[in-house]
């Protein structure tokens, strides 16, 4: 049997767009498409830069929800961030399966363009570091590979003067009546988080009588879900950069590998992890 070739317009699809906005204007389809811009001739360099030019698009999402959820929860709309909170362990999925598409490339294969990247690495990640910095690790030191940009420099400070994503749901935790130390209410915003016994003490207290603190318990999952999706792109990232690369120095000037296991080591929300082992 001959069938005739189905006709979208027959259905009432639009197929006529002069003057109109079609599907590639709306997302900006060619000026993403002409982003692509090879240095040598080796065929994985595409790969490469794919890879991490869609990173960076999964990353300024998570920004955009962990600003949200942020204010969220400091509004006193908490169940409003649950779900911008599980958007962003999603988001750390899809980018944790990301490593899985890169570890296509071999040694040999890097080998052909990587000595043309120059100094320029992932670690200069300036979206990342916005999302380090917005959940909490807080290392100052980091703001130095952005000095030579006075916008990204004023990006990363006005991150370090608000409060993290932690700080936010221990506010939340004092304002529910749990004894959240005054100390760490009025702590300096700017500095890395350091363990806190009377915050795990306060966390003990939600974990011991959920039904009575659900809110709190269900933020504080939320937030450990991040976290586990979180390490497991840093572990990722640690791997696939010892398939290819082995112990190599990073283009970045980085220890490379040894370098990317010390941030295997660095803990959000530690609290939260502590007490599963006080319960």
């Amino acid at each position: 049997m001959t069938t005739c070739p189905f006709n979208p317009a027959d259905d009432g699809a639009e197929t006529a767009f002069d003057g109109r906005m079609s599907y590639g204007d709306y997302l900006r389809i060619d000026q993403i498409l002409d982003a692509q811009h090879m240095l040598t001739t080796a065929h994985d360099e595409m790969l490469f830069i794919i890879q991490h030019q869609t990173s960076e698009l999964w990353m300024r999402l998570a920004l955009h929800e962990l600003d949200a959820a942020r204010r969220a929860i400091a509004e006193g709309r908490a169940p409003e961030a649950f779900k911008m909170l599980s958007r962003i362990s999603r988001i750390f999925e899809q980018l944790n399966n990301a490593w899985d598409v890169l570890r296509t490339m071999t040694p040999s294969d890097y080998t052909h363009f990587r000595d043309d990247l120059g100094q320029s690495s992932g670690f200069q990640s300036w979206q990342y570091r916005l999302i380090e910095y917005a959940v909490g690790n807080r290392n100052l030191a980091m703001l130095r590979p952005h000095a030579h940009r006075t916008d990204l420099t004023a990006r990363l400070e006005a991150e370090l003067a608000r409060p993290t994503l932690y700080d936010e749901a221990l506010r939340h935790l004092a304002r529910s009546g749990l004894p959240v130390p005054q100390d760490i209410l009025t702590r300096d915003l700017r500095q890395p988080w350091v363990s806190h016994d009377g915050v795990l003490a306060a966390w003990e207290i939600v974990y011991r009588d959920p039904a009575t603190h659900w809110q709190a318990y269900e933020l504080a999952e939320k937030l450990v879900d991040f976290e586990d999706y979180f390490r497991r792109w840093r572990f990722n990232h640690v791997t696939t950069v010892e398939r290819v690369i082995g112990f190599k120095r990073g283009t970045g000037g980085t220890s490379g590998v040894a370098y990317l296991r010390r941030m295997l080591d660095v803990q959000l929300f530690p609290e939260l992890w502590q007490l599963r082992t006080t319960l």
